[in-house]
């Protein structure tokens, strides 16, 4: 839900407009790197797959393959070369590069009282611009956990 609350306020802000080609073609965006900053474990690997899905089926953005996934396509190809017919192989060169990156973090401050706490989680995100590193979008989400702790002992 914050992937897709967060990447729908991307999407409505007005760098969008501005990016999109002459033709009306769409800007290209990569996720990178979202780092857990929090003192909890989370798979921010989950995280990103979100926003990639949301980014994706927005429609408003061409999507391209993270570092790790353009390495094995990279792979690919090579034995492709080697294993593949000329008129079924697929030409090294040919990928489509980023025009913006969206990265960030995820924080966390916990508060306690007697035998209750409360975790503040915090999202920040930005999209980069590629060409000249200009922050073409800057959002943020909170998120509140109530936790109440038995006072029992085992």
């Amino acid at each position: 839900l914050t992937a897709e609350e967060m990447i729908a306020d991307c999407l409505a802000r007005p760098w969008i407009s501005s990016a999109s080609g002459p033709a009306g073609e769409n800007p290209t965006v990569i996720v990178g790197t979202v780092r857990n900053e929090s003192s909890e474990h989370i798979n921010t690997g989950v995280f990103v797959e979100d926003l990639q899905r949301a980014l994706i089926n927005s429609g408003r953005v061409t999507f391209v393959a993270a570092k790790n996934e353009r390495g094995e396509l990279r792979e690919e190809r090579l034995d492709q070369d080697t294993n593949a017919s000329e008129e079924t192989k697929k030409a090294h060169g040919q990928e489509t590069g980023a025009d913006f990156m969206l990265s960030g973090n995820i924080s966390s401050i916990e508060d306690k009282e007697g035998g209750k706490s409360v975790i503040l989680y915090q999202v920040n995100l930005k999209l980069l611009n590629m060409k000249n590193n200009q922050i073409s979008w800057s959002g943020q989400k909170k998120i509140k956990k109530f936790i109440k702790r038995s006072s029992s002992t085992w």
